[in-house]
C-alpha cells in the first residue's frame, strides 16, 4: 500500500464562489488526520528526512513515545490539529518528501491524484457514476454504488471515513495505478523537498 492510499489526500474539486463545503473541509480534514498517522507510523531515520515545522514535529515525536491507547489516541488528534494550521505549500512538501522515502514515482502520484479526482467527482456528482461505468463497462457497478451511498452517509454523520477510503481502493482496482518501487530510497534523497518558507501576512 502506497502512503498515498493511507493519506487519501484531496484533490480539489471546482469550487463556487462560496468555497469549499462542509464535506469537503471535512475530507480534507481527515486526509490531513492520516498524513499526520503516517508521520507518526515513520521509520526514525525516514522522519528525520521530512522537512515540517518544529511544532509538528515536536507533536509527531511525542505521540511516538506514548504506548497507552487512550494517551495515543488523544495526541494524535493533536498532531491532526497541528497538521491543520499549515500552509498548503507546506502539507505539499510534506508529501513530496514522502514520496521520494517511499519510492513513488511521479507518474504513480499523478495516477493516484486523478484516482483521488474520480472520487471526489463520485461522492458529488450523480452523473460522474455514469461516465464512469460507460468508460469501464466490467467494473461492479452495485458496489461502487453501496460505496458511494455509504460515504455519503458517513460524512453526514460524521462518521469514521470507513467507506470514503473503500471507495478508493476499489477505484484503484479497477483503474490500476502502475506503481513502482524506487530501487533505493537513499539514492533519492537529493529529491527530497525543502521546507516552505511562510511569507508573513
Amino acid at each position: 500500500m502506497t502512503h498515498i492510499q493511507r493519506f487519501n489526500n484531496i484533490a480539489h474539486s471546482e469550487l463556487s464562489d462560496e468555497g469549499p463545503s462542509k464535506s469537503q473541509r471535512k475530507r480534507e480534514s481527515h486526509a490531513l488526520q492520516d498524513l499526520g498517522e503516517e508521520l507518526v507510523n515513520l521509520a526514525k531515520d525516514a522522519l528525520a528526512r521530512v522537512p515540517m515545522p518544529d511544532n509538528l514535529e515536536q507533536a509527531v515525536r511525542d505521540c511516538r513515545k506514548i504506548t497507552a491507547h487512550e494517551g495515543r489516541r488523544r495526541q494524535m488528534q493533536y498532531v491532526g490539529k497541528q497538521m491543520r494550521t499549515l500552509h498548503e505549500s507546506e502539507v505539499e512538501a510534506i508529501r513530496r518528501a514522502l514520496d521520494v522515502i517511499n519510492g513513488v514515482s511521479k507518474a504513480e502520484t499523478a495516477k493516484l491524484h486523478a484516482l483521488e479526482r474520480w472520487r471526489e467527482r463520485l461522492l458529488t456528482k450523480d452523473e460522474a457514476l455514469t461516465e464512469l461505468l460507460a468508460q469501464h463497462p466490467n467494473a461492479d457497478a452495485q458496489q461502487l454504488r453501496t460505496l458511494i451511498r455509504n460515504a455519503r452517509r458517513e460524512q453526514a454523520a460524521q462518521r469514521p471515513p470507513k467507506a470514503f477510503r473503500e471507495l478508493f481502493q476499489a477505484l484503484k482496482d479497477l483503474l490500476g495505478t502502475g506503481a513502482s518501487r524506487a530501487e533505493s530510497s537513499d539514492d533519492a534523497d537529493h529529491e527530497l523537498p525543502e521546507f516552505p518558507t511562510r511569507e508573513e501576512d
